[in-house]
C-alpha cells in the first residue's frame, strides 16, 4: 500500500468543514467536484446539486484528506459515528500543540496532550463537525 487517506462524509456542511480545516492545516483544495458538475446521471434531486461530490486537502508529506455531502439518493441516512479517527503525527511537538489547539476549537477534548508510552505528545478530540482526531509528536520515544 502507498498511502491511505481519510475519506469523510458530511450532512451537506462539507465546505464549511474544509474551510475550518484548511485555516487548519493551510493548503489549497484539490478536485473540488459539485454534484452539479457531474451531469445528473446519477439521480440526484435538484436540492443536492450544488453540494460537494468529492473535494481533497493536502495535509502533510503526500496525505490528502477528502471527503463528499451525503445526498438522499445514496441510501441509507449519515450517522456520524464513532468508528474512526484521523491520527496526525506532527513534525515537531510545538506543530502538534498547535494542530490540536485548533482543532479543538468548538470541539470536545477527549484526551489533553500529554507524553505517552508511544509519544512525546498525544491527544485525543473530536472537532466541532464530530470527527474524531488523534494528534501526536512521537519524538524520541521508541515503544515496543
Amino acid at each position: 500500500m502507498k498511502v491511505a487517506n481519510p475519506y469523510l462524509n458530511f450532512p451537506g456542511n462539507t465546505e464549511e468543514a474544509f474551510e475550518f480545516y484548511r485555516s487548519v492545516f493551510g493548503g489549497e483544495f484539490t478536485n473540488v467536484t459539485r454534484f452539479r458538475d457531474m451531469g445528473n446521471g446519477m439521480g440526484i434531486a435538484e436540492e443536492d446539486l450544488d453540494r460537494i461530490a468529492n473535494i481533497g486537502l493536502p495535509i502533510g508529506n503526500g496525505n490528502i484528506l477528502m471527503a463528499t455531502d451525503t445526498v438522499k439518493g445514496f441510501g441509507k441516512p449519515l450517522n456520524p459515528g464513532n468508528n474512526f479517527y484521523v491520527a496526525l503525527e506532527a513534525d515537531s511537538a510545538e506543530e502538534a500543540e498547535t494542530t490540536f489547539g485548533k482543532l479543538a476549537e468548538g470541539g470536545t477534548v477527549e484526551m489533553p496532550l500529554q507524553q505517552v508510552e508511544w509519544a512525546e505528545t498525544y491527544g485525543s478530540l473530536k472537532d466541532r463537525f464530530g470527527v474524531q482526531w488523534m494528534v501526536m509528536y512521537t519524538g524520541n520515544v521508541e515503544f515496543g
